[in-house]
């Protein structure tokens, strides 16, 4: 297995177990992006996301862009030249410019399994629609909304008592490992 060159684009904790697989991958990650700092709780003072808190603990490079609509947002990734760009849950649609940056492409961990519950809030809506199952799929970025050729992906049964946030955990994990397998087969 070659060593690739990466960045990873993420920012609620679904996406840090991802973040923590490419850590102890052997490819070098050499880019965090993460959604800005934002205003939280009564105070209203700003907080990073788990993500950027997470790439910091960890000394990676981390890059706050408000999106990618501007050139200089552009070249924050260009500048890495990374061969693969890894998105989990970040919050962005990426221009079509990005998504031809990396050399293999952008690939993304999605909470469902596409092309079911395409979009946001996946596992809330596997669980209110009554699913019997659920799983994460990782995908070939494209233009559009989760569009793109499909990898792999991992299922698990919904309990009777899971709740989103339990749900949430364990499809973060298996998606890590997908995560993991793939970039294992390059």
């Amino acid at each position: 297995m070659s060593s690739l060159s990466l960045a990873f684009a993420g920012t609620p904790d679904f996406a840090v177990p991802a973040l923590d697989a490419l850590a102890r991958s052997p490819h070098r990650l050499l880019g965090v992006f993460t959604q800005p700092d934002r205003p939280a709780g009564r105070g209203r003072e700003l907080k990073a996301s788990p993500v950027k808190a997470r790439a910091l603990q960890l000394g990676l490079p981390v890059f706050q862009p408000e999106n990618f609509k501007t050139a200089e947002s552009r070249a924050l990734l260009a500048d890495l030249r990374v061969d693969a760009f890894i998105v989990v849950a970040y919050g962005l649609i990426l221009p079509v410019e990005v998504l031809a940056m990396p050399r293999l492409g952008c690939f993304n961990i999605h909470a469902s399994l596409l092309p079911r519950w395409r979009g946001a809030a996946p596992i809330q809506r596997a669980i209110l629609a009554g699913d019997a199952r659920t799983g994460v799929t990782l995908m070939r970025m494209a233009a559009g909304l989760d569009t793109g050729p499909m990898i792999l992906h991992g299922d698990v049964d919904i309990g009777a008592r899971d709740t989103a946030a339990s749900l949430e955990a364990r499809l973060a994990d298996l998606g890590a490992g997908l995560l993991g397998e793939a970039l294992t087969a390059v």
